[in-house]
């Protein structure tokens, strides 16, 4: 029964996301292609502003290493891009590899734990941007999620009880994740905690990953203005706080590459008394085309003139290889700390 149910979703996920397709190429002689170029430049400058934050926070995990902030940066964007063609955040896995690979002897651990220094204040702001979007009277609420034509959404909220064993089963599992590693490897919480250096540093985590943060918060905003603008949906601040409110959705369920569907289903529901349904529905294809095209080019750019890769693919292998070359040296850690040169 759950596998005809998720077919029928699927299907009306599928069809609404083509016919917003034709929607696009019908519209694009209404398209402002400088303002929407305009719109890149910005969410070209967000991206870059994030590594930045990133690369401060791994500086002060390793002090001693030298690493240049461009590989950082190919990094981030190659990770963007990959998680705009492919589902479930798969480009995350490709940030962590591609970061570790331009740290000197450093540990997946640090590296990540560093990556995530990023998260409390996206999640402040992500929670402030919910709230807002919540209370204006167009967004739709959790039980409504189900009537919309995006599979991630409706699926999950039509079968209330399998959504609830899904994220205690995620639950169980990250718990008991840590507790192994907890356990077998005495030097991992160590890497960990080597990771988060700068955040023991209120004043240098302020100004060198929150201040980034903040103003890359504001490029996307800008970014997401000239979108509606070229798309005549209707650019306000409302609007922007309404967009960033679909996105934080989209991207808490990505089942899909960059929440296509998601995005689709709720933006032509939130934006239904802004612009026609035809409108609203091209601008919704036409945003994510235009990111996709930008951070896949850039990132594929990336992995061949920073990192030496061919393809994506590669870049997949070659993580899975360090990775297995890794775990002996992990095994030796337990013995101790980690070395000194790798100490903040």
């Amino acid at each position: 029964m759950l596998g005809v149910l998720a077919s029928a979703s699927l299907g009306r996920t599928v069809s609404a996301f083509f016919n917003a397709v034709g929607s696009f190429f019908a519209n694009l002689a209404a398209v402002h292609w400088g303002t929407m170029l305009i719109g890149l430049v910005f969410f070209t400058l967000n991206l870059t502003l994030r590594s930045r934050a990133i690369f401060n926070s791994l500086r002060a995990a390793y002090p001693l290493a030298r690493f240049q902030w461009r590989r950082v940066w190919g990094a981030y964007f190659a990770a963007v891009g990959l998680d705009n063609v492919v589902p479930a955040r798969g480009g995350d896995v490709v940030k962590v590899f591609l970061t570790k690979s331009s740290i000197p002897d450093s540990a997946y651990a640090t590296v990540t734990a560093a990556i995530y220094t990023e998260v409390p204040f996206d999640v402040v702001l992500g929670v402030i941007v919910l709230i807002f979007a919540f209370s204006q009277g167009v967004f739709p609420k959790p039980p409504a999620f189900a009537k919309l034509d995006a599979f991630d959404l409706s699926f999950l909220a039509s079968n209330a009880r399998l959504t609830l064993f899904l994220i205690t089963l995620l639950a169980v599992a990250t718990l008991f994740g840590f507790a192994v590693l907890s356990r077998r490897v005495r030097a991992f919480w160590e890497r960990v905690r080597q990771g988060f250096t700068i955040m023991r540093d209120r004043r240098r985590y302020l100004h060198e990953v929150v201040a980034f943060q903040a103003a890359a918060w504001l490029c996307r905003a800008a970014g997401f203005w000239f979108f509606l603008d070229a798309f005549r949906v209707g650019a306000s601040v409302r609007n922007v706080m309404l967009v960033f409110g679909v996105n934080a959705v989209a991207g808490a369920v990505p089942l899909t590459p960059g929440g296509a569907g998601v995005q689709q289903a709720l933006l032509v529901t939130v934006f239904r008394r802004a612009a026609p349904t035809s409108v609203v529905a091209a601008y919704s294809v036409g945003q994510q085309i235009a990111i996709t095209a930008l951070t896949s080019g850039v990132g594929f750019i990336a992995l061949a003139t920073i990192f030496r890769f061919r393809s994506f693919k590669d870049v997949i292998r070659a993580g899975r290889a360090d990775r297995k070359a890794e775990t002996p040296a992990n095994a030796n850690a337990t013995a101790g700390p980690p070395a000194p040169h790798a100490r903040a």
